[in-house]
């Protein structure tokens, strides 16, 4: 079988052929035993021995690479999943509810680890290709520190590949509905602080100090200025201010407080005005007060780009399959890792409907959200038409 619920005999049971019962276990073991970014040993171990008892040649590092040659080709493709799960306590009621606690696989990676999973197995026994598939099981994409980890790692070097590959399901979005686009297809992400260095003080005397509460307020509203008032309306930017944290008691006045959050933007130049503009606010804010600031501004997801060429492969054999296919959707504001590898190799990102209703239209990193198995047998049919559309048999 793909995989017996108990774990031990998982690690050490036989593979049985490709169906769909066996491929809902093995997603639904991912996501019993979920793991942290960097952290993804178990699910590391698991891989690695599908991988190897299919006969694929595996590496292990910081991710797992699995591969796969056929035929006499030089051509390779890669296609990559993403392994960790995020720090969420699990509220489903369902039998293979997350056993770790306060972790959980709420974006749906253990569907996406499944998939290209069963794509391995699926291509490894009927392979129908000439070429080269390298699999790639990446860690901690939700840090955004996964792919580059791996591209230091030289994964390019040691596994060179042409064009690469990566999916995710959309909850809300119609069951197997791909919708994909040319150009950009995620946004960036960059995280912020703002320190504000005040003077604390008595509460009923707050004219002798320099309260770190108000000032953050004040700078708080003035950052909802730069997308309303100083950038072209449309472009997708966000930004939110997600932490407050000052040193404030009950009669004492902040004295100290830090702001954090993150901004998403569709393009460089909107991220780069954005940096400027918050530094301008806050250091503006700060001074008329007479208190310091500190700001900082890391972009650890960059825009995620998607390649002419395979993307239009993805369209067409998506539409080959006859699932429903939105070719020019409008760019998602979430971020994605996946960058990392499409910038130094052209690519696709493309997502995949989870269903309209119940726990698989819950929004990603929900704790009500589950993956729907049911899209499980259209990835890996994705995944290996993909495949042999980019990698074709030679044909005398």
């Amino acid at each position: 079988m793909l995989v017996i619920s108990h774990t031990a005999a998982y690690l050490t049971g036989n593979i049985m052929p490709l169906d769909i019962q066996n491929l809902c276990l093995l997603r639904q073991e991912f996501h019993k035993f979920p793991e942290l970014g960097f952290k993804e040993d178990l699910t590391k171990i698991r891989v690695a021995k599908f991988l190897r008892k299919l006969g694929l040649e595996v590496h292990e590092g910081i991710g797992v690479i699995g591969v796969l040659k056929v035929g006499k080709s030089n051509r390779a493709i890669g296609l990559r999943a993403d392994m960790d799960a995020l720090p969420i306590a699990e509220l489903s009621t369902h039998n293979y509810v997350s056993q770790s606690d306060g972790v959980m696989h709420a974006c749906g990676h253990d569907g996406h680890i499944t998939m290209l999973l069963g794509a391995a197995q699926k291509l490894a026994e009927d392979p129908g290709f000439d070429g080269t598939v390298i699999f790639i099981f990446q860690p901690n994409e939700e840090h955004g520190l996964g792919a580059q980890a791996m591209l230091e790692e030289g994964i390019f070097d040691k596994f060179p590949v042409e064009e690469i590959y990566g999916i995710h399901n959309l909850p809300g979005a119609p069951l197997g509905q791909v919708s994909t686009r040319v150009g950009l297809i995620c946004s960036s992400e960059s995280l912020f602080e703002i320190e504000i260095i005040g003077k604390s003080g008595h509460s009923s005397m707050p004219y002798l100090g320099k309260d770190a509460i108000i000032i953050g307020a004040e700078i708080i509203q003035a950052l909802q200025t730069i997308v309303s008032r100083k950038l072209l309306p449309g472009n997708g930017c966000v930004v939110s201010v997600t932490e407050f944290v000052s040193d404030g008691q009950r009669n004492v006045l902040s004295g100290h407080a830090i702001l954090k959050g993150d901004v998403r933007t569709r393009s460089y130049e909107d991220r780069a005005l954005i940096k400027v503009f918050m530094r301008q606010i806050s250091k503006g804010i700060g001074s008329a007060h007479g208190v310091k600031i500190k700001f900082t501004f890391n972009t650890e997801f960059s825009e995620t780009i998607n390649a002419k060429t395979p993307t239009e492969a993805v369209i067409r054999c998506s539409e080959k399959l006859g699932v429903n296919v939105i070719p020019d959707r409008e760019p998602m504001s979430f971020s994605e890792d996946f960058a990392h590898f499409s910038n130094v190799i052209p690519g696709c990102f493309f997502l995949l409907g989870n269903g309209e209703t119940g726990a698989n239209s819950q929004p990603l990193h929900s704790a009500n959200y589950d993956f729907n198995d049911d899209l499980l047998p259209i990835g890996v049919s994705l995944w290996s038409t993909l495949v042999r559309d980019r990698l074709p048999e030679y044909k005398s």
